[in-house]
């Protein structure tokens, strides 16, 4: 039975280069309404988390959460999936250096310029502000990259940057990473309050 993943990975070929064909079809037998369109695989982690903790089930919800690899993407798949495509919903979440890329996509494709939801600086530093500093370093410990932390902390690069930029950049340094501590630092949030561009995505949907 045809599924969300499906139909995102069919989407993700169309835009590619790929026919169109499949993500059509399943656009027409799945109760997909909304697209929800990412930079990368980090972002999804975090949103999916973030439903999860809220007990939501946001493919059952007919959401489709969809990493595009790159923003400067968002044109090309909001072409295909919103107005003048198979005419779904857009919505996102970006950088602020991104913020033009999504303005000028969701325009082109008659979507509301105003759909998508902005993080001051990314999402992970929008997670580290929310839980502070010492917490992120804590929950680097507890998921056994302390010691990789202290050793990336000693690069001339990192004197004179903020306890918090220096978390930033550290989970930016290895792949797999930002996606893991995506999911986890928003597990991490509990009941509390969410970052406002994050909350505001999913409140939004």
């Amino acid at each position: 039975m045809a599924d969300m993943g499906a139909f995102r990975d069919a989407v993700t070929a169309w835009a590619a280069g790929g026919p169109g064909d499949r993500a059509r079809e399943l656009a027409s037998r799945l109760p997909v309404r909304t697209v929800v369109l990412l930079e990368g695989p980090s972002d999804a982690a975090a949103v999916g988390a973030l439903a999860t903790s809220r007990g939501r089930d946001l493919a059952a919800e007919g959401v489709c959460v969809l990493p595009m690899g790159g923003a400067m993407s968002v044109g090309r798949f909001a072409r295909l999936l919103g107005p003048p495509g198979l005419g779904l919903r857009l919505t996102g979440l970006c950088d602020e250096a991104e913020r033009r890329y999504y303005a000028r996509g969701f325009h082109l494709a008659g979507a509301a310029p105003q759909d998508f939801f902005v993080c001051a600086a990314d999402l992970e530093d929008e997670l580290i502000r929310a839980l502070g500093a010492a917490r992120v370093t804590e929950l680097v410990r507890a998921e056994g990259d302390l010691r990789a932390l202290r050793t990336f902390l000693h690069q001339p690069a990192q004197q004179g940057r903020t306890t918090q930029q220096q978390l930033r950049r550290f989970l930016g340094t290895k792949k797999g990473r930002k996606i893991h501590y995506g999911r986890v630092l928003v597990e991490a949030l509990g009941p509390g309050p969410a970052p406002g561009p994050l909350d505001g995505l999913l409140t939004s949907l």
